[in-house]
């Protein structure tokens, strides 16, 4: 076999790799998305919060505050089961701690978690206040701790950023099957919300 001809069939082989790999990736993706799954809010069962956007926010992006006591380090939970795929540092933490609250910024969601709960449907849930829980791999269950709610990232106060996405498109959030009520960004506003994410799967105290 000559030089030329070993090249050749090497870059073939490669090219025919490329296009495999592209193949797992892409044409789920064109697939249709499955049925909604039945997420939940993801914080303790039975707790109300106060889920709010504004302007330059994003359409249905969602930040979640308690209506009593801090955020600070209280449990994120996982929305439904699932496949982590994302957990670490997205974009830059900052120095915003619950002893220094209002040190400088960061950029980006800080400590996050993406997890894949099948049929194209994705949960997102950036500005924890340390590393997550979890890591890439893990199968989570409906309520499962994630991580902690802080203040890293592009944050300006300690609270739980969270989307739901189906395949490449973000869509409003619906927790026990009903929607949240926040979608567009073109104005401040915040609805309640009521946690029915009650499992058995414990989760530390939440602080006074």
């Amino acid at each position: 076999m000559n030089r030329r001809r070993a090249i050749w069939l090497i870059s073939l082989a490669a090219a025919t790799t490329a296009l495999v790999v592209a193949a797992f990736v892409v044409v789920p993706m064109l697939l249709p998305p499955g049925p909604r799954p039945l997420f939940q809010l993801p914080v303790a069962c039975g707790e109300t919060w106060e889920l709010g956007t504004y302007p330059g926010h994003d359409d249905f992006d969602l930040d979640l505050f308690p209506t009593k006591g801090t955020a600070w380090g209280r449990p994120i939970l996982a929305s439904f089961g699932g496949t982590v795929i994302e957990a670490g540092i997205n974009g830059e933490l900052g120095g915003r701690t619950p002893k220094k609250p209002n040190g400088p910024k960061g950029r980006g969601g800080g400590y996050w978690v993406k997890i894949d709960h099948g049929g194209k449907w994705t949960t997102q849930y950036l500005h924890m206040l340390e590393p997550p829980l979890v890591k890439v791999g893990d199968e989570v269950r409906q309520g499962q701790q994630l991580g902690k709610i802080g203040s890293t990232g592009d944050s300006g106060a300690p609270h739980l950023h969270y989307e739901q996405h189906r395949g490449w498109e973000k869509v409003e959030a619906y927790f026990d099957g009903q929607p949240s009520g926040i979608t567009t960004d073109d104005h401040e506003y915040t609805v309640r919300r009521k946690s029915n994410n009650c499992t058995d799967v414990a989760s530390p105290g939440v602080p006074d």
